[in-house]
């Protein structure tokens, strides 16, 4: 396993669950300092076509508790690249369910001559935040 200086991840974590807790988790156990980007509700709205059941400066306050996360910053567009060029990580971690998605292709090949690697982790099978609303609604 790999050691890095800085490392970036993001998420909705709306219903934090314990599949967001193994993603933070892990990627701090590869790097020193642990950047989090919250995604805020506008951005969710665009591309989920529904809101977080939790607020964003809420799911923020959560993220930041968490003892893994050094840094939480908004999300507030997807271009991951555009993140890398304001916060300078070397490393980001995703769930492994975007391996090999044409976004996070062309990611690697944008990333590659900066330096930055994409590490995917297992997903964690079982659990989702979409899971808890439905076991909710019961």
């Amino acid at each position: 396993m790999k050691h890095y200086k800085i490392g970036y991840t993001t998420g909705v974590f709306d219903l934090f669950h314990v599949g967001h807790l193994n993603i933070l988790k892990r990627a701090k156990a590869q790097c020193d300092y642990l950047i989090v980007g919250v995604s805020t509700d506008e951005l969710v709205a665009t591309y989920k076509h529904k809101d977080p059941v939790i607020p964003f400066e809420e799911r923020c306050e959560i993220v930041e508790g968490i003892k893994y996360v050094d840094h939480v910053v908004a999300q507030e567009h997807r271009d991951k690249f555009a993140a890398w060029e304001t916060l300078k990580f070397d490393v980001m971690f995703v769930g492994d369910d975007w391996k090999g998605d044409p976004l996070f292709n062309q990611l690697e090949r944008q990333f590659e001559p900066v330096g930055v690697e994409i590490v995917y982790f297992p997903y964690t099978r079982g659990v989702s935040s979409s899971l808890v609303k439905r076991k909710v609604k019961l």
